[in-house]
């Protein structure tokens, strides 16, 4: 007789790792325990919009749009040597944020929304090209669309959407 599907699970949960092994692996990759720990702790506060920004060239700025360009560097990585899924949505939020800012907003506002669709990927040394575009300011929300591209091929490697409501200046 064939095991039940309960059984099979567990036989095969059991065959890769038990839970409590998992359990384990999961919490020391959360808390970054060890030699990881030891070096975020000597970072100095609000250090992340530097640690992605920098190296940033604006290469156009007009109203309504941006166009930056940077190079993938080893800072920005995730463990698969590609360029880091968050490094990008901060690039959407920040830059989408700047082509809002070019419109000439009085408040920088609050993010209300980012989604980011990852593409492709890009790799260490890769010139990226970054567009962000304000489709939509008003009184109380901003809207920009956002392209990583890489530079020399064109070829898209995320495309991010920013939505910000921008705080409403105090009568009082």
């Amino acid at each position: 007789m064939f095991p039940s599907k309960a059984e099979l699970w567990s036989l095969l949960r059991g065959f890769w790792r038990n839970e409590e092994t998992s359990m384990k692996i999961v919490k020391k990759f959360l808390e970054k325990e060890g030699e990881m720990a030891i070096t975020m702790d000597g970072l100095p506060e609000k250090f992340f919009e530097p640690f992605i920004m920098k190296g940033i060239q604006v290469d156009l700025l007009e109203p309504d749009r941006i166009v930056c360009s940077f190079k993938v560097t080893h800072r920005l990585l995730n463990g698969g040597n590609l360029m880091h899924g968050g490094a990008t949505a901060t690039l959407v939020d920040l830059i989408g944020s700047a082509a809002i800012l070019t419109v000439g907003t009085p408040s920088f506002g609050v993010s209300v929304e980012v989604n980011v669709s990852y593409l492709d990927s890009a790799y260490p040394g890769e010139e990226v090209e970054v567009e962000a575009k304000a489709l939509r300011v008003g009184k109380a929300v901003g809207v920009a669309s956002v392209e990583l591209r890489k530079k020399k091929t064109r070829k898209i490697i995320a495309q991010g959407r920013h939505t910000k409501y921008l705080a409403l200046a105090s009568k009082l």
